[in-house]
């Protein structure tokens, strides 16, 4: 039989929210350079809805390089806070860096919040165990800060090691893209050569560390690219795109239909 809902639809009332059957709700930098397919940013490749809302005025270099951080925490409340009221059952944000404010969002939301995919660092430590390690493949290895990693549940000196994709310009296309005073004024990046350019960086960060067990991709526009690199490296792969999967499934767990 057909099913063309599902079936435990039955009578509806308002909540106070203005949609309903929502998905993901994404807090967005103040940017507008493009995402690839697989981007946290374009919506087109995921089978499920997402809603996006603008951290007004918080750009790349404020996120990551400020050093008063804290600043722009109600900006990223209020993005948040619009997506919540919207009717989103879960709030996500499109930069790894977003770490940062992890624990400070999730206590004032009343949905679960998944700032950054560092959140699945914890975990894949647990699926490899204490004598392999997790690679953490930052978009610049020397940004990341302590508090990135405790605000998601890492123990600091535990079983990771770090790597930048981008350090000592090794994907020219991303700076392109993202790197303020490098970019040009109309950003743009070729995606035969970004995959290259990032599964090089990916592999030579592998094999710089035989016992890497897994790897967690930090950076919002990697996952266009994850699955090319996982060919080389063989290896379980987390990315935002695995993040924002397992967000959904458990806001909205899939109904089973089959036979017996």
């Amino acid at each position: 039989m057909y099913l063309s809902r599902d079936i435990g639809v039955g009578r509806i009332k308002g909540r106070k929210k203005y949609c309903y059957g929502t998905g993901l709700g994404v807090v967005l930098l103040d940017e507008t350079y493009p995402g690839f397919p697989g981007d946290v940013r374009n919506p087109s490749a995921f089978p499920y809805p997402i809603q996006y809302e603008v951290a007004e005025g918080l750009d790349i270099q404020k996120l990551v390089l400020d050093e008063d951080k804290q600043q722009h925490l109600e900006t990223i409340v209020k993005a948040a806070g619009r997506l919540e009221k919207m009717g989103c059952r879960a709030i996500l944000a499109e930069c790894g860096y977003f770490a940062y404010f992890q624990k400070e969002i999730a206590s004032r939301m009343e949905v679960p919040v998944f700032m950054s995919s560092l959140l699945q660092v914890p975990w894949a430590q647990s699926l490899i165990g204490r004598r392999r390690v997790v690679g953490i493949l930052m978009s610049v290895k020397e940004t990341l800060l302590d508090r990135h990693l405790t605000d998601v549940g890492v123990t600091l000196g535990s079983n990771y090691v770090i790597g930048g994709a981008m350090d000592s310009g090794q994907c020219p296309e991303f700076d392109n893209l993202w790197t303020e005073g490098i970019r040009p004024a109309v950003p743009h990046a070729d995606y035969q050569l970004s995959e290259k350019d990032f599964v090089r960086a990916g592999v030579r960060f592998f094999k710089d560390h035989p016992n890497m067990g897994a790897m967690v991709l930090e950076c919002t526009g990697f996952p266009p690219f994850a699955r090319a690199l996982q060919r080389e490296i063989g290896i379980p792969v987390f990315s935002w795109g695995t993040l924002m999967d397992f967000a959904y499934s458990i806001t909205v767990h899939r109904d089973y239909y089959g036979h017996v």
